[in-house]
């Protein structure tokens, strides 16, 4: 999803880098709206696991259906693995040349 944004965005990324705007700026752009999408998702995954545990309550034996370190852990790699899809996206979008970003269209 990430990479189909930055696709789409290549011209305003062309026209950003063209007006002087530094590398980074542009990277940490496309990695902040990332950020939105992986919390928003991680709150959302969240909500319907422990939903769907309160609803199998019955069938989980000998386990808790609230685990805690469970859900952490299973939330902080799917962030960092979230956060690493997104990273290339966000290095091909530095590495847009302004000129060719603007003749394209």
């Amino acid at each position: 999803m990430i990479a189909y944004s930055v696709t789409q965005r290549t011209r305003e990324l062309g026209v950003r880098l063209a007006l002087g705007a530094q590398r980074s700026s542009v990277y940490r752009l496309i990695l902040k709206d990332a950020s939105v999408v992986i919390a928003v998702g991680l709150g959302a995954g969240l909500i319907c696991s422990l939903v769907a545990a309160s609803l199998i309550r019955n069938l989980l034996f000998e386990t808790v259906p609230w685990d805690v370190p469970t859900l952490a852990g299973v939330g902080g790699l799917l962030a960092a693995s979230a956060f690493l899809a997104s990273y290339v996206p966000a290095l091909r979008a530095t590495r847009v040349d302004p000129v060719i970003a603007l003749r394209d269209e």
